[in-house]
C-alpha cells in the first residue's frame, strides 16, 4: 500500500500545496519565496529518504511566518495521512547529527499526542535572511497536526546555519526511523494501550 499523500491548503494568508511519499528516494520539487527554509526541507528529503513536492505562497510582503507555519502545519497533514493507521510502524525514532562545529539530537514519537520540546540557543537572529524564530512556528505547526510529539536540542554550534542544518538533518533521520515499517510489529499498533 503507498504511504503517500496530497494536501491543499488555502487561507488569506497563504496558498499551499503538498505531496509527500514516505517510501521515496528524497526526492524534491519546492516552489516558495523562502529559499533557506526550503533549504533545509531538502536536509528531510535527502536524510529520510522522503520525496516531499510543494507550492507554497503566502503574504510574504509583510513577513515569512504564516508562510512557514502554514507549511509545517500542511507537511504535518500530509504525514498523518501517509502514516494511516501506524499499524507496524516503529513509532519512535531519534538521531544526532553534527557538522563541524555544531551537534543536534532530535527525537520523535507519532503518539497522536502533539507535543513540541524546542532548545536551539541560536547565535543570531536569521540566516539566509530567514528569521531564526520562524523554524519554531514551522515545528509546532508540524506537530499540531501529524500528532507527534518532537523533541529538538541543539546541543552545541556557534554557527547558526550549522545549527538549524543539523536539527533538519537529524529530524529527516528520526522520521525516517518512526515511520519505517518494523517487520516484528506486522499487524501490530505500536502501543502499550492498544492506541497511540
Amino acid at each position: 500500500m503507498a504511504r503517500t499523500a496530497q494536501v491543499t491548503r488555502n487561507t488569506s494568508e497563504t496558498q499551499i500545496s503538498v505531496s509527500i511519499n514516505l517510501d521515496g528516494t528524497g526526492k524534491k520539487d519546492f516552489t516558495s519565496k523562502m529559499p533557506f527554509l526550503e533549504h533545509m526541507i531538502d536536509q528531510i528529503c535527502r536524510h529520510g529518504m522522503i520525496d516531499i513536492t510543494f507550492d507554497c505562497n503566502g503574504d510574504h510582503h509583510i513577513d515569512d511566518h504564516h508562510a512557514a507555519e502554514d507549511l509545517g502545519i500542511t507537511i504535518g497533514q500530509a504525514f498523518k495521512i501517509a502514516l494511516g493507521d501506524k499499524v507496524g510502524i516503529t513509532r519512535y525514532g531519534h538521531a544526532y547529527v553534527p557538522l563541524d562545529e555544531a551537534l543536534s539530537r532530535v527525537v520523535i514519537d507519532f503518539s497522536g499526542r502533539p507535543g513540541l520540546e524546542y532548545h536551539i540557543p541560536f547565535t543570531k537572529g536569521a540566516v539566509g535572511g530567514f528569521d531564526c524564530e520562524l523554524f519554531y512556528e514551522f515545528f509546532q505547526g508540524f506537530v499540531n497536526h501529524a500528532g507527534a510529539t518532537l523533541h529538538i536540542d541543539n546541543l552545541r554550534g556557534h554557527n547558526a546555519h550549522h545549527q538549524i542544518e543539523t536539527v533538519f538533518k537529524a529530524f529527516g533521520r528520526a522520521l525516517r526511523m518512526a515511520a519505517t515499517p518494523d517487520e516484528r510489529m506486522q499487524g501490530i499498533l505500536p502501543s502499550t494501550k492498544g492506541a497511540l
